[in-house]
């Protein structure tokens, strides 16, 4: 007859020789129950045990047999089938919510990895040690207190598209998305729409953290020493009230940074998920997506307070104004403005008396508009189909509320009082 070979760990075989002593009568109970680190109770249990199964009973029961908590081999076949045809690329942790979320099989995460190793899905890889350790930047405490923004380009819709820009808003206290907007570029003009729907729906954040990208941040030397060399996104933020801080390393701002990198794995699988395939279908799709992004990876704030600045009555009319790109330029002689190849012949009668030689604003308006502004006035003008002829001089001394006339006063008119008289002084001396 063939023998049962038993095999015992090391503990196991500690164990059944202190057992085997007590059977024996070389120790008592109470020293079987210390060396062993187990109750009295159960160490008389292990005793009877082994004095009825021999090296057997000192072994676990559980042992070769499934774990109670062991998946169907029915469910775990579907859900191989499932990540080896849809989710091959996924991550272990975002493949099982996936799989919960739309199959309804919940499986956690280290059994989807498990499983993504045996059907050769996922490799393990050797931790490696960061070569540069930085230390983690405390949390502000209050939501509002400082925005993380950043955009990034990258193939959000996998071959489908051309690189896009996402620019996304993180709160730096609870690591809520706060705002985020497929856009073509990180140029001025998205960055301000942003920005100007940002404090509409929200309000004004104290502070906004951003690396030093052209847009935002003037890096010419001398502008070390002029402090009054500012971007046109910096002069917006001055006006509305809100901090600019600029970032020396990607590491500083490592929110948005690690924001991007989980919006690169997840985010364009998702749009995979849900058939996108253009930048307006993105933009709709991340109104749904956002809440529930929030839902999943938001910690909770050190403390409850909202400090973004509301919009009052006041800054609402003027956020037109603030978030447009502005330009100064000269009144010419034949009160015609020159911006962008472009001249605007400004009209004769205005709201307020222009000069020659003025200096006006001129704003291109988020829409498309554009204004001229001579203080707080808006001027009214056209736009020529050419370029005018040069004039040295115009008749038009100055452009005021009234239209100027070709109307002269008489000889007699008071106006002129001052030149009759002299002359009748004049002849009153001579006669005299």
């Amino acid at each position: 007859m063939k023998q049962k070979t038993i095999t015992m760990t090391e503990k196991e075989s500690h164990r059944y020789e202190i057992i085997k002593s007590l059977i024996d009568g070389v120790i008592d109970g109470t020293e079987a129950s210390k060396q062993l680190n187990l109750s009295v109770r159960q160490t008389k249990r292990l005793k009877v045990r082994v004095a009825d199964k021999g090296l057997t009973g000192i072994i676990h029961q559980n042992r070769g047999k499934p774990s109670n908590r062991s998946l169907d081999e029915s469910i775990t076949k579907k859900a191989a089938k499932l990540l080896k045809e849809k989710y091959s690329d996924f991550k272990p942790t975002f493949a099982s919510e996936k799989l919960e979320e739309i199959h309804g099989i919940k499986i956690n995460r280290e059994t989807t990895r498990q499983i993504m190793i045996e059907e050769k899905l996922w490799t393990v890889k050797p931790r490696k040690q960061a070569k540069d350790k930085h230390l983690w930047r405390p949390r502000k405490d209050n939501y509002g207190e400082m925005q993380q923004f950043d955009g990034s380009y990258h193939l959000w819709l996998e071959d489908r598209n051309e690189e896009m820009c996402l620019l996304a808003s993180i709160d730096d206290a609870n690591g809520t998305i706060t705002k985020a907007v497929f856009a073509e570029n990180e140029g001025v003009k998205p960055v301000s729409l942003f920005w100007k729907e940002y404090a509409e729906e929200n309000g004004i954040p104290l502070n906004i953290y951003l690396d030093k990208y052209s847009t935002y941040k003037i890096n010419h030397k001398k502008a070390v020493d002029n402090k009054d060399l500012m971007t046109q996104f910096e002069r917006m933020t001055k006006q509305v009230g809100c901090n600019l801080i600029t970032a020396h390393s990607p590491q500083a701002k490592g929110r948005v940074e690690r924001l991007f990198g989980t919006l690169q794995d997840r985010l364009v699988k998702e749009m995979r998920l849900a058939g996108i395939k253009t930048a307006d279908e993105a933009n709709e799709f991340l109104k749904e997506y956002i809440p529930k992004f929030n839902a999943r990876f938001a910690v909770v704030p050190n403390k409850k307070a909202d400090l973004h600045k509301k919009v009052g009555k006041r800054l609402k009319e003027k956020m037109s104004q603030i978030f447009s790109i502005q330009n100064t330029r000269k009144v010419n002689n034949d009160y015609t403005i020159m911006f962008k190849n472009k001249y605007y012949q400004l009209d004769v009668v205005q709201d307020t008396v222009v000069y020659k030689k003025d200096t006006v604003i001129v704003e291109e308006h988020l829409n498309g508009d554009v204004k001229i502004r001579l203080k707080d006035t808006y001027l009214t003008y056209s736009v020529l189909p050419e370029k005018p002829q040069k004039q040295q001089a115009v008749n038009l001394a100055a452009i005021t509320e009234k239209r100027p006339t070709a109307w002269k006063p008489p000889t007699n008119h008071p106006w002129r009082n001052g030149l009759i008289f002299g002359k009748q002084k004049s002849d009153f001396i001579r006669k005299s």
